[in-house]
């Protein structure tokens, strides 16, 4: 089969079309026939070595200059094991199955949840898709039979592709935060995959939405539920006061951290799951202490969290934020309009 593979931490040389052997299952398994792949910031930042505790700039600027990465310890759990075939996010069809697994599961157009619970979901211990093991940047991949969601829905497989990482990680950060019905969510990188994703699913939720985004992105960012929209230069604090907000959705990190804690009321909660503007933040332990604030880390995804994104899907309460396709073989080009961040939802890739 034809796979992109990665070849080591570095620039867009690293990524390499090859003929590669097709998987073969093993028990508890199933094969599954690619039909779109998403893209994310996080395939990038493993080939960059962005993960490296060595690293405190941006995704773009390492982007900028691959060999400001590149560490050792740059993987998503420490050292990748290269060549890997990465691609986190899969719609896809099973075409075979163990003999331990359910036929059942045969022919159905499914989503993969990426994030596997290892040691089960009483603990936090998780592996990954396209980091840890094989992805979807393929023709076919393999998974274990728990992770494959059959879905039945009217949405195309390209809409579907744009779906696991990105709202999955919205929806566990929403769930470990317990944002309820009324409160005030303000959420940073609001136009990308994963802050378009956490727009849509707090207002399900039916909280009010703030969003930060680039003003030419306002538009769109408002038609799936933002309420009130801010550029990435706005000045927060005098627009909305301190004590404002009651759950912060922070991806960006960088430079704008401490703001956005001043806005949180006493009992706020701040989480996060990725930090595109920078890892390295100003922590005032007065805000967090002062306020009892709780900060949430999120990277293994609860039980509950996928299930209910596929109900979403099927019950028709969210839409789809597909801003382009390509081909596979072109995901050098794909990943570099990515990181011009002009788009608004996701891109994927097509085998």
């Amino acid at each position: 089969m034809t796979a992109i593979l990665t070849l080591g931490h570095g620039g867009y040389d690293q990524l390499v079309a090859s003929e590669v052997p097709m998987p073969e299952i093993g028990p508890g398994e199933v094969l599954v026939k690619v039909l779109a792949a998403g893209v994310n910031n996080t395939e990038i930042n493993t080939r960059l070595g962005w993960y490296s505790a060595a690293v405190q700039g941006a995704t773009n600027d390492i982007a900028a200059d691959p060999s400001a990465g590149g560490q050792a310890d740059g993987g998503w759990n420490a050292q990748t094991a290269f060549p890997l075939i990465q691609g986190t996010d899969c719609c896809g069809r099973v075409v075979q199955v163990a003999s331990d697994v359910d036929t059942r599961l045969l022919d159905n157009r499914v989503l993969i949840r990426p994030c596997s619970r290892d040691g089960g979901f009483e603990s936090l211990a998780n592996s990954w898709m396209g980091s840890d093991f094989n992805g979807a940047f393929a023709q076919y991949v393999k998974v274990k039979a728990s992770e494959v969601f059959p879905i039945r829905c009217a949405w195309t497989d390209a809409e579907l592709g744009t779906i696991p990482c990105a709202y999955g990680t919205a929806e566990n950060m929403l769930h470990r935060a317990n944002v309820q019905a009324g409160e005030t969510v303000l959420i940073a990188g609001a136009s990308g995959g994963v802050g378009s994703a956490a727009v849509q699913l707090a207002k399900r939720r039916g909280a009010r939405v703030i969003a930060i985004a680039g003003e030419a992105k306002h538009a769109r960012v408002a038609e799936i539920g933002a309420d009130l929209l801010f550029g990435r230069s706005a000045d927060l604090i005098a627009a909305l006061g301190e004590q404002t907000v009651d759950v912060v959705v922070d991806n960006v990190g960088g430079a704008g951290f401490p703001t956005l804690l001043k806005l949180l009321k006493r009992g706020g909660r701040l989480v996060s799951s990725g930090a595109i503007s920078g890892p390295i933040v100003a922590l005032d332990m007065r805000d967090m202490y002062l306020k009892d604030l709780t900060l949430i880390g999120t990277t293994a995804w609860d039980e509950p969290v996928f299930p209910a994104i596929v109900r979403y899907i099927e019950q028709g309460e969210i839409q789809p934020l597909l801003a382009k396709s390509f081909a596979l073989t072109a995901i050098a080009q794909a990943q570099q309009e990515f990181l011009e961040k002009k788009h608004v939802g996701k891109f994927v890739l097509i085998p």
